[in-house]
């Protein structure tokens, strides 16, 4: 049996999956990453960095954040407390769903992760206090390389489930979509 499920969600790309849970007198265990299981599912992704963010406050954003075509990345999102409404959009010019987003909540304990295929850009909001979210990466950070969209852009229309609150300066500086704007082609 395998140790975990993948759901296709709306946007193509981008995956929800269900961790399988052994469960005994002792607690609990699941695999939250395996690099074969991955491929199996035809989802290449091999772990390149990890990282960890915890947030204080209920209803803070932190995003909407992407790599460019030069250095993209795909991650991996679980909550590990707390709950978060977790944001992908997809930036893939030639997709059906080009400048679509779809949000998933995610909570600690629900043992479900988040997908986020590269060429998307990704953003969370804290629907608790002290939310913490562990953030499997398919590339080194390359901040030469970083970019990000308005979590206020009326063009993604983003519809926070609570006011949003608590943007860093990099997160309320991120331009508004412009009839310009190329996507990520990779």
């Amino acid at each position: 049996m395998s140790e975990m499920l993948i759901h296709a969600l709306p946007l193509s790309g981008l995956f929800s999956l269900q961790h399988r849970r052994h469960a005994d007198q002792r607690g609990q265990f699941s695999r939250l990453f395996c690099e074969g299981g991955m491929t199996a599912f035809g989802q290449a992704f091999h772990v390149r960095q990890i990282n960890h963010s915890c947030t204080a406050e209920r209803g803070s954003v932190r995003g909407m954040h992407y790599q460019t075509a030069a250095q993209p990345e795909a991650k991996l999102i679980t909550c590990l407390r707390g709950a978060v409404w977790d944001v992908a959009v997809d930036l893939n010019p030639d997709s059906a769903t080009f400048l679509q987003w779809h949000a998933e909540h995610l909570e600690a304990g629900d043992g479900r992760s988040l997908l986020i295929p590269a060429g998307f850009a990704h953003g969370f909001q804290t629907l608790t206090d002290d939310a913490e979210l562990l953030y499997l990466h398919s590339a080194d950070y390359a901040p030469e390389h970083e970019a990000g969209l308005s979590p206020h852009d009326p063009r993604l229309s983003i519809a926070w489930p609570l006011p949003v609150k608590n943007l860093s300066v990099r997160d309320a500086g991120h331009p508004m979509l412009t009839p310009s704007f190329a996507g990520v082609r990779l």
